[in-house]
This record gives structure tokens, sequence and C-alpha cells, in this order.
């Protein structure tokens, strides 16, 4: 009853925090890219706890996900004009259950195929339906909108609360509301019996066979599950965005969710929320900055694969028990060292990329590109590429070094300790 009783203090005590930042963070972020920002966000911390109910929890890689989020984002599409020119009284608030149930409804006929198989071959029938279903929304253009989508207009007579939900804040207010729904929903579901074998099956689906359990049933139940909370973040893109297009079904989009999930930490469930903030400010900010902004998500996701498996997560649990035991601040010049390397390394790494895509795209290479601030850099001249490589060696040595020299920090204090 005491493990019961703190476990919902924290959670209110989340619950509670999260109140005020939704509160807040438009007051501090108030120009209308910043609070757009902070409603793509929102959105798609949904998407990516959707997604880690089949990956974190399920065990269940799939590279389709987008589909659920589309379609459901296309019934909510749908419904809301259904409302608008026929005055059915549907409130705006209650729209996103329509996408909800929508991805629900998708999810229930694939999810029976798609989890007939585990492993590899889950991971490629997922592919399969995935691009099924995107080039379908070509095909069928009467639900799907063809090229052009499915507009619509979130501006309602009908609604629960006095507001017409035009201006941006109104519309990130009830998103994010329906996201912290969404989160508590999510967060409680692995605290239920499904929840718990969802997880005996990622882990050992023999043992929880034996035990009486049916992993195929289980792994049914959560794929259905995923793909319902998934349209419901379509639904909630439908509000925000008002138009749906076959975009929202592509690999794309099933590609930034995993990328999500993995650069966040998929073993902890607030990992995925963690890298849906990330993500989607560098897919917003990178897009507007350079044409290069897909390969630095690739080196991104490649280098938290190899050398951080438990993502932003990960980071954060180990170096929080590293501080609780005193042995952080005690070797804070080692990260420094590694900190300036990283950075030396990617001004250097990018540098080349930037000058390369520079000479690819423009039609005269002599021409003066700005860099980082740098006005003028003719990368014609021996000099830039120099001093790219150069930045970019001496980075990389300075974290060999950093590196080195905490490992050695770290066992000698578990020698200490032994």
């Amino acid at each position: 009853m005491n493990m019961q009783t703190n476990n919902f203090r924290l959670t209110l005590l989340w619950v509670v925090l999260a109140v005020i930042a939704i509160a807040v963070l438009p007051h501090i972020f108030s120009s209308g890219h910043g609070v757009s920002m902070l409603t793509r966000m929102a959105i798609s911390i949904v998407f990516a706890l959707s997604y880690n109910m089949l990956l974190g929890q399920g065990g269940m890689l799939s590279f389709g996900h987008a589909a659920y989020y589309g379609f459901g984002g296309f019934v909510a599409a749908h419904t809301l004009n259904h409302v608008l020119d026929h005055g059915t009284p549907i409130p705006l608030e209650l729209i996103p259950i329509a996408g909800a149930l929508g991805g629900l409804a998708f999810a229930i006929p694939l999810g029976w195929i798609n989890t007939r198989r585990s492993g590899v071959s889950f991971a490629m029938i997922s592919l399969g339906i995935g691009e099924l279903v995107a080039a379908s929304s070509l095909m069928f253009t009467g639900f799907f909108g063809g090229e052009g989508g499915v507009p619509t207009d979130r501006v309602t007579e009908i609604t629960l609360l006095p507001f017409s939900y035009g201006p941006n804040i109104e519309a990130f207010y009830l998103i994010a509301a329906w996201a912290l729904l969404a989160a508590l929903g999510m967060y409680y579901l692995t605290k239920t019996p499904l929840g718990r074998m969802a997880n005996a099956v990622r882990d050992n689906p023999q043992r929880a066979e034996f035990v009486g359990y049916s992993p195929k049933r289980v792994q049914f139940y959560q794929f259905c599950l995923s793909g319902m909370f998934a349209g419901l973040a379509g639904g909630l893109f439908a509000i925000d965005y008002e138009i749906l297009t076959a975009d929202n079904l592509g690999a794309e989009i099933s590609g930034l969710v995993l990328l999500m999930a993995f650069v966040g930490g998929a073993k902890t469930f607030y990992g995925p929320m963690l890298g849906a903030i990330v993500v989607t400010y560098l897919a917003v900010e990178l897009s507007g900055i350079t044409d290069a902004w897909m390969l630095y998500f690739g080196l991104m996701f490649v280098l938290m694969v190899m050398f951080s498996p438990g993502g932003l997560a990960g980071i954060f649990q180990h170096h929080w028990q590293m501080l609780r035991d005193g042995s952080l601040l005690s070797g804070w010049w080692k990260y420094l060292l590694a900190i300036v390397g990283g950075a030396l390394t990617f001004f250097g790494f990018a540098s080349i990329i930037e000058m390369l895509y520079h000479r690819s795209n423009s039609y005269d290479a002599s021409e003066p590109m700005a860099l980082f601030g740098v006005e003028n850099i003719v990368i014609t001249q021996a000099v830039p590429w120099l001093v790219a490589i150069a930045l970019f060696v001496v980075g990389i040595g300075l974290i060999v070094q950093g590196v080195k020299a905490f490992r050695q920090h770290r066992d000698a204090m578990l020698g200490e300790k032994s």
C-alpha cells in the first residue's frame, strides 16, 4: 500500500508540473512560431508514446506506425468536416476521439495480420503494410483526398468551452490537455496486467506462454491500443494543421517516430517524450537551416544506437546515479574535455557537409557562402577545408582523451567502493 501511495503521489507531482508547464510555456515562447512548436511537440509526445507501446513495452519493431497516425487523422478530418457541413452535434474538443476510434478500427484487422509473426518478420510485415497504405492513399481519393489531401477547419460553433480555437494558443491548450490525458492513460496501461504481460512477452515469450498467456494475443491487444493512441495523435494533428495529406501516412513519419523512441530511450516511459521534444525541435529548426537535415538525423540515430542504446533517458539515469554517488562532480573536467571535443567535431563535420552541399547545389561554387555566422566563405579555396578538417580531427582527439580519462576515473571509483 505504501508503494502504491508513493507512486500515486509521484504521478500527481508530475501531473501538476505538466499542468504548470502547459499554462506557462506559451507565455514564455509567445511568438506564433513558438506556440506552433509547442503544439507540434505535444502531438509528437502522444505519437511517440503510442509507438513505444509497441517497441519499448512489447518488443515489436514497426516500420509502418504512421499508417494508424494518418488514418486516425483522416477520420478526424472527415468527422470535423461533417460537423461543419451538417451541423452534427459533436464538439471540437471531442474530435480527437474520432481519430482514436479510426486508429483502433484500422489497427484491429492489420494488427491481426501483423502479430501472426514476431521479430524480423513482424518488422517486414509492418513495413509492407505501411507502404501499402501509403500507396493506397493516392488510389482511394474519396477518403484520402488524392494529392491535395483533405482540408478542414477547426473553427466551429459547436464547442464545450467558450473558445473558437481559431487562435493558435487556444488550439495549443486543447491539444496539450489531450496529450496529458493520453500520456496518463498510456502510463496507467503499463501498470495493468496487459502492460505487465506485454513486458513479459517482450523479454521471454516462451515463459509467458508457460504461465498461461498467449503471446500473440497479448501482442495483438497491445498493437490495437497502440494504434488507437496513434490515431488520437493523428486527430490532434488534424485540429492543429487543418489538413491531412498522403505524407501523413508515409515512411518518413514512421522513421521520425522510430527516431523519437530510440533517441529518447525506448526502455523507459518518459524517454520517448524526451525524444519527441528533441526530434521535433530539430526537425523544424534544421529543415529551415540546411538541406542536409536528414543526414544529421541519420547520423544522430547511428550514434545513439552505437554509443547510447538507452537514449537520452539512459544517459540521464546513469549520470543521476553518479551524482548521487558523488563521482560526477569529481570528474567534471573530463566531461568538459569531451563536450569541447564534441562541439569541435560537430562544427568541423557540419562545415564539411555544408560546403559539399554548397558545391553540389550552387551554379557557381566560387560564390561566397555563410557558415555558422561567418560570412564570405569561398569553398574553392583551401583554407576553409583545412580549418574544417582540423576542427574535426582535434575534436575527435579531445573526445577520445575525455572518454579514456572518464573510464579511468569510473574504474577507480568502482575500485574504491569494492
